[in-house]
């Protein structure tokens, strides 16, 4: 697997990877434990060589590896490598929930004040 030099490169990457609901399935199938091809390949409709083009995607892109044991090269999840990701998701968590509460703090004070103008 050949590093990519630039973060955002790397970032969009893995986005792009990410983007395919066929590759989240594998990353989800991942979760449990390596897994071969033919392993991988079971819940879908799809060829083998289908499968095999979206492995090469998610290899490339970092998120899993592929071991080489005997005659099989079992697919690995590369949990660290959604830690990038999950940073920069995390950076726009934080802004929304900053956000939401200035508006729970907002809708508050205006309720407290309309509740002080009813009661004059």
């Amino acid at each position: 697997m050949v590093k990519l030099e630039h973060p955002e490169e790397s970032l969009n990457s893995t986005f792009q990877a990410l983007a395919d609901p066929t590759r989240r399935q594998i990353l989800m199938q991942l979760v449990s434990g390596e897994a071969t091809v033919l392993q991988l390949a079971e819940p879908f409709q799809m060829s083998l060589p289908g499968i095999s083009k979206h492995i090469k995607v998610l290899e490339k892109a970092g998120l899993i590896e592929r071991g080489k044991s005997a005659q099989y090269r079992p697919c690995r999840l590369k949990v660290e490598a959604l830690e990038e990701a999950n940073q920069w998701l995390l950076h726009y968590k934080k802004l929304w929930e900053d956000r939401f509460d200035r508006l729970d703090l907002y809708l508050s004070e205006l309720q407290q004040s309309k509740g002080k103008q009813n009661d004059v």
